[in-house]
């Protein structure tokens, strides 16, 4: 890592003004890229293993509740289509964005910057992610604690404390500890979640048709399209879990012609192809959970939803009691380390992301993760997972409308009105505070869609808030760039540096220049020219990360088109 920002260097800053928070910054970070892209002297993973790495993240086994308690609530037929609704408006948001990521190494806060939001008007998605993430991370944790308590015998307050603590230490060093973590445990994951399924389905053959029968509380024969966009609303607050395959695949390697194929497989398996894992494991939640109501009495069925009574059932049946309550809290605790590592990870990002952005100070990433996890624990402790299903429904308003947005931007307003700039920009002082284009269109859709979820509109209506948020935040971008004539995009088109931002392939340059505000080298796509010219009147260089971090504004480009 040519970067190594643990080094001990000393730094001799041009200027005193601003640069103490943008050299704690550069400190700190470590090799999380916070604020910034990730250079190509860092991406040394091949697609294989960032992929790997991405798909680790969704070990969650938050899907087998949620597409247990759709299957519960509206019947197999309803949640079946509802979860293949999601998933379509799922993949089909998520490809540009992954692919985005991917070949310019930016997470998704940076591409959402540029592509309809501005500098500032991004820091409102930031929190939307960062909700995502706590969220998650608190219904992770309630399964580990539902597991520790059914073998172990912990009480589930002290289970919820104990699933937050031990992700802390995993967090620390971003990445590489990451990465590690996700390829040496996913085969014994693997191999725990699939033989009790596969050894279901082949010793158990008629639940096959009980499952499919099976109508639920509404007790509807058939299908209902009012209960398939209620079950798809559950879904669809998945949608932002491409943020979190984000914060992976930007670490992708430059994409070649000799490894072309292997890149375009990753990013689009590890990319929007999570969802079709995901949708799997919904529907293998919907089945274990149907196979329980209709075999266990209904003391024990009403744990139908919860994953490891799902598992521990099905372990029952295979081998002795002890060794399924054994694997059944293996397998949860291991799943929820898995995913719960990321949304501690990806939250901390979004949150120091946004707060360094507006004060322009940078207090560390490791404070938000504690800032994440406790936010996490209250809803833990509140026992979140008995409305999980309304927090669901509600939350996933506002990812559509985010992710949503974002997408039409870079496929509509990007590449077929061309009116939106093709390569991504994040960098400050290049950007307007805030573009109406994408701010404008994402606050719309999610409100109506809001108001139509708690029923302003007639409870006729309600069951189809998804299509609203996704309808709106798909028209509105192109509306409001025609509108604008996408003047409010970028502040400045030339960043003053001559060296160009790509190499022959098209990828990101590696080529290095030294910012004179910290006094390291940083690559071509993370850098500007200084606002401030060094004292023999030569032009100085400042990074987008000591940039974020100047409260005079003194090295900040002035505006010109």
């Amino acid at each position: 890592m040519s970067e190594d920002l643990t080094s001990t260097r000393t730094l001799e800053p041009t200027t005193t003004a601003g640069n103490a928070d943008a050299m704690s910054a550069t400190t700190e970070s470590l090799e999380d890229y916070t604020l910034r892209f990730a250079p190509r002297s860092y991406r040394k993973w091949s697609a294989g293993v960032v992929a790997t790495s991405a798909l680790g993240g969704i070990a969650y086994l938050a899907d087998f509740s949620i597409g247990a308690n759709i299957g519960i609530a509206y019947g197999t037929a309803n949640a079946i289509f509802g979860i293949v609704v999601a998933a379509v408006i799922i993949f089909a948001t998520g490809f540009p964005l992954a692919y985005y990521a991917a070949r310019y190494n930016i997470d998704l806060d940076l591409i959402t910057r540029g592509s309809g939001f501005g500098y500032y008007g991004s820091v409102v998605t930031n929190v939307i992610f960062a909700t995502f993430t706590f969220i998650f991370f608190a219904l992770e944790g309630s399964i580990m604690a539902q597991g520790l308590e059914l073998g172990l015998g912990v009480p589930q307050w002290l289970g919820y404390a104990v699933s937050t603590v031990i992700i802390i230490p995993l967090v620390i060093y971003g990445m590489k500890t990451l990465a590690t973590l996700q390829v040496w445990t996913t085969p014994l994951w693997l191999l725990l979640m699939v033989v009790p399924v596969g050894y279901l389905l082949l010793s158990h053959p008629e639940s096959i048709d009980a499952f499919f029968a099976y109508t639920g509380a509404s007790g509807e024969d058939g299908t209902s399209l009012a209960s398939v966009m209620l079950a798809a609303g559950v879904c669809l607050s998945l949608m932002a879990q491409i943020a979190e395959q984000i914060d992976y695949l930007r670490f992708m390697p430059p994409r070649t012609a000799e490894n072309k194929g292997a890149w375009w497989r990753a990013v689009i398996l590890a990319g929007p192809g999570w969802v079709i894992f995901g949708a799997i494991k919904q529907i293998v939640g919907m089945f274990i959970a149907v196979y329980l109501i209709a075999t266990l009495d209904p003391a024990a069925s009403i744990h139908a939803n919860e994953p490891v009574h799902q598992f521990l059932g099905v372990y029952q049946e295979m081998m002795p009691a002890w060794l399924a309550m054994s694997l059944a809290v293996v397998l949860v605790v291991i799943s929820q380390i898995k995913i719960n590592v990321t949304n501690a990870y990806s939250g901390s990002l979004a949150w120091t992301n946004s707060f360094t952005r507006i004060t322009k100070t940078y207090p560390g990433r490791m404070v938000f993760v504690v800032v994440n996890l406790v936010i996490a624990l209250i809803l833990m402790e509140s026992n979140m997972f008995e409305f999980l299903n309304t927090i669901l429904g509600f939350y996933a308003n506002c990812a559509m409308a985010w992710v949503v947005t974002v997408a039409s931007d870079i496929a509509i307003n990007k590449y077929l009105l061309k009116i939106s700039p093709k390569v991504p920009e994040f960098r400050r002082g290049m950007l307007h505070a805030v573009n109406p284009v994408g701010f404008v269109s994402m606050l719309v859709s999610a409100g109506v869609s809001i108001a139509v979820f708690f029923g302003a509109f007639g409870a006729g209506v309600q069951p189809y808030s998804p299509i609203f948020a996704v309808a709106l935040a798909l028209i509105l971008p192109p509306v409001l760039a025609l509108a604008t004539q996408g003047r409010y995009y970028l502040r400045r088109t030339d960043d003053g540096i001559d060296l160009p931002m790509f190499d022959a392939d098209g990828n990101p340059s590696d080529a290095k220049l030294l910012c004179h505000v910290t006094g390291l080298e940083f690559e071509r796509p993370d850098m500007l020219r200084s606002g401030q010219d060094a004292p023999d009147g030569e032009p100085q260089f400042i990074s987008s990360l000591a940039l974020s971090t100047d409260k005079s504004g003194e090295f900040v480009l002035p505006a010109r088109k």
